[in-house]
């Protein structure tokens, strides 16, 4: 048994045979052509143009009318590509001069923009090898009069294993028998990790010798969790994936029976269960699973995959799209956060020693107030369409609050003089996920609705650890005690200043830190739609007390490992868990 360590890009479990998803590669000759062949070259060049075009914008609607807009969009850079001047005219020049044929041209000046970008330190950039080599194989295809492998020839379910996929791969395997899939590079935005949450399978990226160690016909276990891939499990490792797998399918059936059902305790006390999106076409999904709203709406994913910055047009009817569509519900949207993992080279967000810590966020937002208020001013306008909550990300101290709260009215007065309507009361939040802030949270409180609490940095800052490093991500604990005191202290703050607090980090999807949260008083708990039945069974299953005294218990240890104990053995004795 092999077992390999990637980034988790996609939730829950899969087992079944490896299928190696290999590129085509075409060797083309460097074969000479007549001068009276030349015209016929640039012909065929020209043809395979209009046809690859027309291949692109057919799978672009294709995708748009079966998962969403947000998801053709990432075509778009495959069209600025097929139609770069530069590419094109360097084609016709090289073939009028050297007098090679079109494909063996066309192939050649590709390589040498792919060298390029590879040379270039640039998280973006280097993902944009994958739309160049995509659209070059398609226009090889074409130019040689070759017809593409495709998902539909695929004869059982599989796992899919490849060095990466393209927009074009994951797009078609959508509905397609794919249990699973695992590639050696990519990371947790890039287009393979967004559709693998959209199409709701497991997968893992970032394996780096996954082709070199998997064969075809291999069975696989992929943890899309943690990020494990086990090559030919021993049967006892099989046997423990399986029942594994066996036991989330028939809890998943048996929690979703109360999806409609209300996060109320057996003593009446309700909470709000929301959950998060990156796209918008995951709102089918939260309905689903029985979301009472949108507790992190993240907007950044709505800049990625495109060679541009969207408008306000493009983000009041995107945000406009989900408040009508999650009526009478409430949707927390989150103003910009890149920076971090998260780069547009476009946007010239500089390559930083500690890019978590650098210039991210809010902190990127206020010093570029152009691309700020576009956004703002499209949420207050979409506000006018159903309830929206505004959020700001990354506030370290009062005086960002304060910057960007003049921003916001800027904007509102802006769109008071046009006439533009907006809700004059749309509510606003910030998200607690710096240590200061969560130390200034009294003095922060004053001038917001609400907290939510960001765990997934929160922890990540207050330990001092690094979750994307393998070395120290044995570290990232959400029970350590000093992490429990802090999100303590945020609530109880929040609570005297008379706001409610919510979290929206991936702890409040945790099931082990449910009755720890609900009895410290957190308002609403927001988390991926697939848990939110769970979370609701755990908090129908207590009284307030039962959950306090859970709460209470915890700060009574010193480690992360005794507090997990702790909580799991009382869920037990609650009859919770088994």
């Amino acid at each position: 048994m092999l077992q390999l360590k990637g980034i988790p890009a996609s939730g829950g479990i899969a087992v079944g045979p490896a299928y190696l998803w290999a590129k085509e590669e075409f060797v083309i000759p460097k074969q000479v052509i007549a001068d009276g062949e030349i015209a016929v070259q640039i012909q065929l060049f020209e043809e395979a143009l209009i046809k690859t075009r027309r291949e692109i914008l057919d799978l672009q609607k294709k995708i748009a009318d079966n998962m969403g807009q947000n998801e053709a969009e990432i075509f778009d850079a495959h069209l600025l590509i097929l139609e770069d001047r530069t590419i094109i005219e360097e084609v016709i020049s090289r073939l009028k001069k050297e007098k090679l044929i079109a494909a063996y041209i066309f192939q050649d000046v590709l390589k040498k923009y792919v060298q390029v970008f590879l040379k270039i330190e640039d998280e973006y950039l280097k993902e944009r090898v994958s739309d160049i080599n995509d659209v070059g194989r398609r226009m090889l295809r074409n130019l040689l009069g070759k017809s593409a492998k495709h998902f539909e020839d695929l004869q059982e379910k599989i796992i899919l294993v490849s060095y990466d996929l393209s927009p074009s791969d994951t797009a078609s395997m959508h509905k397609k028998d794919i249990l699973a899939f695992v590639t050696n590079i990519g990371g947790k935005t890039s287009h393979t990790a967004i559709m693998a949450k959209s199409m709701e399978i497991p997968a893992v990226v970032g394996l780096e010798l996954a082709t070199f160690k998997i064969k075809t016909g291999d069975i696989l276990i992929v943890d899309g969790a943690s990020g494990l891939v086990f090559v030919n499990p021993d049967s006892q490792t099989l046997e423990e994936y399986r029942k594994e797998e066996t036991a989330l399918r028939n809890i998943t059936k048996r929690f979703i029976l109360l999806k409609d059902q209300p996060a109320l305790t057996l003593d009446g006390k309700r909470v709000a269960i929301a959950a998060n999106i990156e796209l918008p076409d995951e709102i089918p999904s939260i309905i689903d699973h029985g979301a009472e709203g949108i507790g992190l709406y993240r907007t950044e994913f709505f800049y990625m995959n495109r060679a541009d910055i969207p408008s306000e047009e493009e983000h009041y009817k995107s945000y406009k799209f989900v408040a009508e569509a999650i009526k009478p519900h409430s949707v927390i949207i989150r103003t910009l956060d890149l920076g971090g993992d998260k780069f547009l080279s476009h946007l010239e967000v500089p390559r930083e020693m500690s890019p978590f810590l650098g210039w991210r966020a809010i902190r990127f937002c206020l010093a570029r107030p152009d691309m700020f208020k576009t956004q703002l001013r499209a949420i207050l306008r979409a506000s006018a369409h159903g309830k929206l909550k505004l959020m700001y990300p990354m506030i370290s101290g009062i005086e960002e609050l304060r910057q960007a709260n003049g921003l916001l009215r800027e904007c509102k007065n802006e769109l008071r003089s046009s006439g533009m309507p907006f809700d004059e009361s749309i509510k606003l939040g910030a998200m607690i996920e710096v240590p200061s802030a969560a130390m200034i949270a009294d003095i922060l409180a004053k001038e917001v609705d609400f907290f939510s609490i960001g765990t997934n940095d929160l922890i990540q800052y207050s330990i001092a650890v690094d979750r994307s490093n393998e070395k120290v991500a044995y570290l990232y604990e959400p029970a350590h005690p000093g992490v429990l005191r802090l999100i303590k202290s945020i609530i109880d703050v929040g609570h005297r200043a008379d706001i409610w607090v919510g979290m929206c980090g991936e702890m409040a999807g945790d099931p082990l830190f449910t009755l720890i949260l609900l009895g410290l008083g957190l308002d609403e708990f927001s988390m991926p739609s697939i848990m939110i039945p769970e979370i609701k069974h755990i908090i129908r299953s207590v009284t307030m007390p039962q959950a306090q005294g859970i709460a209470n218990g915890a700060f009574s240890f010193s480690t992360a490992k005794e507090i997990g104990d702790f909580v799991h053995q009382k869920m037990k004795e609650l009859r919770i868990i088994q």
